[in-house]
Order: structure tokens, then sequence, then C-alpha cells
């Protein structure tokens, strides 16, 4: 049990990560409802940092409690089962982890209309919510606000930007046009946030409401059986000690045995071993960039150019997605592209096509081009497809649709169903840039593709040894088919345990 005395001043959180969407002040006393959202880890979490330093600081000092809520299946713009159960299970190691350190965690099943609730009888004098840049969550968390607003207006409800090391409103406060444009007012300030976490406080004994038992396995399987069967991944384990592991294992880990092949494999298909393997665990909050980010600090000497590389798309290419999917609202439609774009591909999109493919042959990988097919086979059976291979996935799709507005709309859709780290900023950028020339330039105007950077075939060739890609995603394939053949046909009946 964590003691009975807790520190008299908040924890030390930059004071421009936190934005204040509800004052509060009327209530001095009452627990600090901690409302997980983006960032599900307890360690290196600066918005449970926050919480906490609220709940020191009060009079007396007040325990503090952690809230999830499953959105209704709209919002989870169609996870399939192989999100959900990545995302429960995840969920399930960290209930286990706040249990032992005194945390109550409450699961919300019935989404985010349960807080107002949860904290109105939790007595709370705060709610804090962490940051996504997403519609349905900002939407989500306005609903929330304003309901506390009209029936508890004396309650504080602070948001805290726990995902990006420069909080996305302080590292810019616009729409950025490039990672040029970007990359400079983030390097600024930099070293003002990237600074090392402290420990968490102590806490004050909970003494309220008990969080209810929760039967973990039979939640998956009632969750995951409702969501389209998108098969689980068994390439990683979800949680946070597994993706420490990943980032600093003794064995494998990225910064201690793979990072000198960052630099010149990471562009490779063939070389997937070389890329860090960190995405699920980002997207889900697992870990968070900042600690990857110190932790690779400290190690630049061992390969400084792998390093910096590895910085890059951490600190300015991942951020600069929330950037854009935070002051872009349609980030996800051919709205949301820049002037130039939507021209040229307005002017080309009655262009002949080569071929033109449904989304249901896209999806079953039944084209003319045998490493497109590999790619899209990837994607479905890996849950991951390599990031070069994104690029021209994407622009071939562009190229194999009726027009850009179906183009986007079809990879967005796979992108989603597939990938273990689909429906994230990085996604929907990864898409525009690919079809809609987000955060690149123009080029040499082409059929189909007007001005935006085109890639084919022939490139790939000459870039990487395309037969070898094709031959690893069959092993792949193979792999992933065998495995659901030794598969138990009651596999999803799994015994209910109590966490």
């Amino acid at each position: 049990m964590p003691p009975a005395t807790a520190p008299a001043s908040p924890a030390p959180v930059h004071p421009s990560r936190v934005r204040v969407l509800q004052p509060g002040g009327g209530r001095t006393t009452g627990p600090v409802v901690y409302w997980m959202l983006r960032d599900q880890r307890l360690a290196d979490n600066w918005a449970l940092l926050h919480a906490a330093g609220l709940a020191a600081a009060s009079a007396p000092a007040a325990p503090i409690a952690i809230a999830f809520a499953l959105f209704p299946r709209p919002f989870l713009l169609g996870a399939r089962r192989r999100q959900l159960g990545f995302l429960l299970r995840g969920l399930q190691r960290l209930a286990a982890d706040a249990r032992a350190r005194g945390l109550p965690f409450f699961l919300l099943e019935g989404g985010p209309a349960e807080v107002p609730a949860l904290v109105r009888r939790l007595g709370a004098s705060a709610l804090v919510a962490d940051f996504s840049p997403l519609r349905q969550v900002r939407e989500a968390l306005d609903a929330v606000a304003s309901e506390l607003q009209r029936d508890a207006a004396d309650m504080a409800v602070h948001q805290v930007d726990a995902h990006n090391v420069v909080p996305v409103w302080a590292a810019s406060g616009k729409l950025e046009y490039s990672a040029k444009t970007f990359r400079g007012k983030v390097s600024k300030v930099m070293d003002e946030y990237l600074v090392e976490y402290p420990e968490l406080p102590a806490l004050m004994p909970w003494d309220g409401e008990q969080s209810e038992d929760i039967y973990w396995d039979a939640l998956i399987d009632r969750v995951c059986s409702e969501a389209e069967n998108v098969p689980e991944i068994d390439w990683c384990e979800p949680g946070e000690a597994a993706a420490l592991e990943v980032l600093l294992g003794s064995k494998d880990g990225f910064l201690t045995k793979r990072i000198k092949n960052y630099d010149m494999g990471r562009n490779d298909p063939t070389k997937p071993h070389a890329l860090s393997c960190l995405s699920p665990y980002l997207h889900f909050g697992h870990i968070s960039a900042q600690r990857c980010a110190l932790e690779a600090r400290k190690r630049r000497q061992l390969s400084p150019k792998s390093v910096d590389a590895f910085l890059e798309e951490l600190l300015i290419r991942r951020e600069l997605a929330d950037n854009f999917c935070y002051y872009q609202p349609h980030y996800d439609s051919l709205a949301g592209a820049w002037e130039w774009a939507r021209k040229t591909l307005m002017d080309h999109a009655s262009d002949k096509r080569e071929h033109i493919y449904t989304r249901e042959q896209l999806e079953n990988a039944k084209t003319s081009d045998p490493l497109w097919n590999a790619s899209q086979l990837e994607m479905v059976h890996h849950g991951k497809m390599h990031g070069f291979m994104r690029m021209y996935w994407a622009k071939k799709i562009l190229e194999w649709t009726s027009g850009p507005e179906e183009a986007l709309s079809v990879a967005i859709y796979l992108n989603d169903k597939y990938h273990i780290d689909g429906r994230d900023p990085n996604g929907y950028v990864g898409c525009m840039w690919s079809i809609c020339g987000l955060h690149d330039q123009g080029w040499k105007e082409r059929p189909v593709f007007g001005k935006i950077r085109y890639m084919n075939y022939a490139g790939c060739k000459r870039k990487f040894n395309v037969d070898a890609y094709i031959s690893y995603v069959k092993r792949l394939v193979a792999q992933a088919k065998k495995r659901k053949a030794e598969e138990s046909p009651d596999t999803g009946k799994v015994k209910a345990s109590r966490v």
C-alpha cells in the first residue's frame, strides 16, 4: 500500500503542457480522476503526473483514480479483433499494475457518456484527460467537459498532452506546411521539453468506491467476437513491460542491439529487423516517445547517423502528424489537401487508368503487380507493412481507382482495418502524403498523378531486391496460415479470469 502522506507540491509538469478546459475552483477536496485515453501506461505519463500533482496540492491531500472508457463501435472507426485484442490485453496488464500500486482502475464499458457520472459519484475535485488530435476523441472530451460545466461547474477539467514531446499547441499555433517549417520551431524548444521524467509521487490511499472486478478473458472474448474477425498478431506482446523490452531489451532491443542498422536499412523492405518495431506501442501509448528519445540520445555515440535518423522520425515526422490532424479538421479527406494538390488531382481525375480495381480486389491482393500484392498481404497477415512499401502501396491505389477521393477512402479503410497501428495520425498523414502530396512539393506533371510524387515498380527494383521482399512476405503468410490452422476451434472460448 502507498504511504499515508503525500508530497506538498505538484509534480513538475511543464505548465504549457496543460490546458484548462474548465477552471473549477469551488471544490478543494475530493479525489482526482485521470481519464486515460491515448496514453495507456503508468510510467512516463505527464497526464498521470499532473493528476498526482493536483491531488497532492489539494487540502487535504487527495487520492487519484484511473478511468478508461471503451468507446462505442462508431467511435472505434471500425476497429477489428486485431486492434481491440491488443488494446484490451494491454489494459489488463495496466489494471494489474495499477492495483499493485493501490490505484483503482475503473473500466467504463458504456463509453465516455459514463465519465461524468463516475466523477460525480466519486466526489472528484478534478478530471484530467490526456490528448488526441482525432476529432472523435476531441468531441467526446468536449461533451464530457460541457456536461460537467452544467452539472458540476466547481470541478476542474484539465487536458495534458502526454503523447508528444513538445505539446502540439506549444510546438506551433497553426497548420505547418512541411517538416522543414515544423522542424525549425520544434528544435528551438526541444530542450525545454525533452527532460527526464520525475517519479510518480507518493499517493494518498484510496478509500472511496471500489472498482468492480473485471473478468478480462470473458470481456476480451465478447468484445472481439462482436468485431470483424481480422486475426490478432503474435509478433508483439502488449503492455509497458513488453514495450520497454523492445526498446532496451538485452537480447534484441532496438537501442541496445539493432540501432546501428537503422540508418542504412530502414528504407529497405527486405531488412525488417532494422526497424524499431515500436509503432504499436507508441500508438497505444504503452511507451512514451519521450522515453524513446531520451534513451536514444544517451546512446547517440554508438551510431550517430542512425540515432539522428530515428529522432527525426520520432520527434519531427510523428509530431508533425499530430500537428496536421489537430489543425486540419479534414485530415482524412481530399478537402484537407493543399490547394495545389487538390487542383492537380482534380485536373487529372478523369485521366485513363491502365487498371481499375475494386476495393474488394485490392483487399484480396488481386492485382497484376506482385510487389503491391505482397505489401497488401504483409499488412493483412502480419498487421504491419514496411514504411517504404506503405508509400508505394498508397500511390498505386491512386493509380488504380477511379479518382483521388476513392483512392484516399480505400487506402484509409485498408490501413485502419489491418494495421495494428491503424486509426492513428501517422496513418492518415501517410495516406495524405502518398495520395495528396501533403508535406511534400509539386513534381513533374504526369497522367493520373498530376504533380503528386510518383513511384513505380521499376524504381523499387532499383532501390531494393523486390524478389527477396516478395519471398519474405510469402513466408510470413505461410506462417500465419499455419498458426491459424493449428488453433483450436474453441480458441475464442476462454475461461474467464478475475483480475
